[in-house]
């Protein structure tokens, strides 16, 4: 909109009421992350239309407000819709629990003082719901425009907040056909939507006719971001400096530097929608050169109807929604390479200089019943539906409010606290096979647990929290994970750095060999060398007991005593047994890490596999949040813990010790920094354990690469249970208080205290699901119905 707005009613941290709008229709409550003075989209064509007879609250994402200021709520009128427009104001660096707390407060009092009730909550971003789920609604709409947990710089909290988005609207649209397929299991009462086209208004366009400039132009108009392919743009400015290329639209979340800068490439910067018409008259060819990215791949872009009611052919990469829907026209091409944009291009320009006009009649025709006001009906009807059927179940009588009221507690068959393997194999269990509702929470602001992977800041992909290598024997565990990822085989190797050799970790023959200079050829060889340095000791009790008494002590102090001692903060002699038999020593030369059946990695990544499992509807995830803090606001019958179980139980009998890591990641300028995944750091005056090349997991082509330093600690997240026969006389204190916690199930490392590797903490949570009476029912066997995903 292009009008100045009205002064903004704003008073202290208070709203000053606004003139109240009535009428049979509810108000509607329009929850979004796109300005509204913004180029003119979907949320702004409809909420237009609706402001007509009903009153429209347009509510935007917060805005800095005045150093010194208190939080505020900006009040305007747009005088040419007749839309509200809302606009929270509040302190820079106030986040999280507060800032939700504080816009909260300022949305009921706005809503109070234009005597609104029961309104129409309308959403196009779930990072509105912390401020808005409270409020009564007569209709709950969720109207889903793009992936935007796709986009770049999406916030951390968004997808769970969806999920409780869709699990608690009575109704939901999406922005064009490929986003509903994606979605369409996600909720009974879905509509696919595509976005209309005010046709009159791009008319304008055509009284320039398409082809009547000497220079062909060739344009664009939208936000340039990450969804751009800058690579085809200049591409093309280069196979054809002849043609000018102009960008219309402002540069957003990438760096204008990112831009190719070529003498035939215009960038114009934004034009308001009511000019945009004649910004399209200026062209012959409208381009949408889209990346083929996880961001652009449920799109439906609103500019192609645009573009084709301006009367000028279109170009495009290969974008699911295009395709189907115009593909067929003889205006519209679809090309994959730039050799083919460009030779599209070409065509496009050939057909708008030719004398027939038969393509513009055909796309008149493919356009006709195509409008915002028709979509409106549409919308309308259906949200008429679902709020006739909610006000049917309502008592007649109730009473009312003079202010918004508050829900009472959502109930949950199931609550389970951790998002990571063990927490998301229950809650997958217990919502796809027991049928149950199950509400999954994380302190941390992301599913995956420590196996959280993720790409970086230059497009590697690393693991936050050190590297998660997964190899199991068991045939169940694999098959159940199998459900939710493909997998890409590896088998990881370790090197150990001694002195200045680089030999095989765990010790085989080929380490024997290069370590002492010696030519052992067989197994038995080298298992008699072995027991000539070994030094038998009668009772193995530690850690140090077993390897010395396997391999001797020189051994011991090469590979495992300051290597241990680092990672543990401990002496090998004061650890359990169990530590260090977890690294064999091998006699032949096979200088794989595990030997295991089953060794691969997530093709598509750990967190990847989660988001899959955690896909259901009877599954709400809630990320970023804490047990305590949960516990005020939800209800349930059964709890699944995987966190700290002394924490559970405020540390009664005093607190189980962890060793805890540090990270340092680095992206380095060239393909390869290592020639193995990992590097081992067996010297003790060596801070770091070990670094690992993530690159060699994951198969990533990328011109850099990424890597981890790995710094154990002592304070920290809880990492790995300390194994000494003290800790485990404390834990048995805890475990007795948690065998009295009959609707309580602990499961996981942290929950048992136990040092489990990431296929035993599926085994165990797959186990304690068969286990639990009166939820599971006759569980599936996890061998059953492998997906291909």
């Amino acid at each position: 909109m292009t009008q100045p707005p009205q002064t903004p009613s704003v008073a202290g941290s208070r709203v000053v009421p606004l003139p109240r709008r009535t009428g049979a229709a509810s108000p509607i409550v329009c929850l979004s992350h796109l300005r509204w003075d913004f180029v003119f989209q979907r949320p702004q064509h409809l909420m237009t239309r609706f402001a007509a007879d009903r009153a429209v609250f347009y509510v935007e994402e917060p805005m800095p407000a005045a150093p010194g200021a208190p939080p505020s709520m900006e009040v305007r009128l747009c005088a040419q819709s007749g839309v509200t427009i809302v606009t929270p104001r509040t302190p820079e660096g106030m986040a999280g629990e507060p800032l939700d707390l504080v816009l909260r407060d300022l949305l009921d009092e706005t809503l109070a003082a234009a005597d609104i009730r029961d309104p129409v909550l309308w959403y196009y971003t779930p990072m509105m719901l912390p401020m808005s789920r409270h409020i009564v609604a007569s209709a709950i709409v969720y109207d889903c425009m793009d992936e935007l947990a796709n986009f770049r710089f999406a916030p951390p909290g968004l997808r769970p907040l969806e999920q409780e988005l869709i699990a608690h609207s009575d109704l939901m649209f999406t922005g064009g056909y490929s986003l509903y397929e994606a979605k369409q299991k996600l909720h009974p009462d879905i509509h696919p939507f595509p976005s209309s086209v005010d046709r009159a208004h791009f008319a304008q366009a055509r009284a320039v006719p398409a082809g009547a400039g000497a220079t062909p132009r060739l344009g664009f108009y939208g936000v340039i971001d990450e969804r751009m392919d800058l690579d085809l743009i200049a591409a093309i400015a280069d196979a054809r400096p002849d043609w000018t290329l102009v960008m219309v639209g402002p540069v957003v979340k990438i760096s204008e530097d990112d831009l190719p800068r070529r003498p035939n490439i215009e960038y114009v910067g934004p034009r308001d929608y009511d000019d945009l018409p004649a910004a399209l008259a200026e062209w012959d060819v409208a381009l949408m050169p889209f990346a083929i990215n996880d961001s652009t791949r449920f799109i439906s872009p609103t500019k192609t109807p645009e573009y084709l009611a301006g009367g000028r052919p279109v170009v495009s990469t290969r974008i699911r929604d295009v395709e189907r829907h115009y593909g067929a026209l003889s205006s519209v091409w679809i090309a994959d390479t730039p050799a083919a944009f460009v030779d599209a291009c070409e065509a496009a320009l050939a057909m708008v200089r030719g004398s027939s006009t038969e393509w513009l009649d055909e796309t008149d025709l493919t356009l006709a019943d195509l409008s915002w006001d028709q979509t409106l009906l549409r919308m309308s009807a259906q949200l008429d539906r679902v709020q006739a059927r909610k006000a049917a179940g309502r008592p007649a009588d109730r009473e009312r409010s003079s202010s918004p009221r508050r829900a009472v507690k959502p109930h949950y068959d199931v609550l389970v606290v951790g998002a990571g393997f063990a927490g998301a194999v229950m809650a997958e269990r217990l919502a796809a096979d027991a049928g149950k509702r199950v509400l999954v929470i994380d302190r941390r602001p992301h599913v995956a647990g420590n196996a959280w992977d993720h790409l970086d800041a230059a497009g590697v992909m690393i693991h936050e929290y050190g590297p998660h290598i997964f190899h199991t024997n068991s045939v169940d565990v694999f098959a159940y994970l199998s459900r939710f990822t493909r997998w890409r085989p590896y088998e990881h190797r370790v090197l150990a750095q001694v002195g200045e050799m680089l030999v095989p970790m765990p010790i085989n023959r080929t380490t024997l060999n290069s370590l002492y200079g010696v030519d052992l050829q067989s197994d038995a060889e080298a298992a008699e060398f072995l027991a000539s340095r070994a030094e038998p000791v009668d009772v193995v009790r530690t850690s140090e007991d077993v390897v010395v008494s396997a391999i001797g002590r020189e051994l011991y102090e090469t590979f495992f005593q300051g290597y241990t001692r680092k990672q543990w903060g401990l002496d090998p002699s004061e650890l359990d047994k169990s530590v260090t038999s977890r690294v064999p020593t091998r006699t032949d030369t096979d200088d794989r890490y595990f030997t295991d059946t089953f060794q691969a990695m997530p093709l598509d990544g750990y967190t990847r596999m989660f988001e899959r499992m955690l896909d259901h509807p009877n599954i709400e995830v809630r990320t970023g949040v804490a047990f305590e803090d949960v516990k005020a606001q939800v209800t349930w019958d059964h709890l699944v813990y995987t966190g700290p179980i002394d924490e559970y139980f405020g540390f009664r009998h005093g607190r189980l010790p962890y060793r805890s890591l540090q990270f340092r990641h680095e992206t380095l300028a060239e393909p390869h920094a290592q020639v193995v995944a990992t590097i081992n750091f067996p010297d003790e005056a060596t801070p770091w354990t070990r670094v690992t090349e993530y690159k060699h997991l994951t198969g990533q082509s990328h011109g850099s690469t990424s890597v981890t330093w790995e710094y154990p600690a002592a304070e920290g997240d809880p990492y790995y249970p300390i194994p000494r026969p003290e800790n485990q006389t404390l834990f048995k204190q805890y475990e007795a208080l948690a065998a009295a916690e009959t609707d309580v199930s602990f499961v996981g490392r942290l929950a048992t205290y136990r040092y489990y590797n990431m296929d035993q903490v599926v085994g165990q949570a797959l186990a304690t699901y068969r286990k639990l009476p009166g939820l599971a029912t006759a569980a599936a066997d996890p061998a059953e119905a492998v997906a291909g995903n």
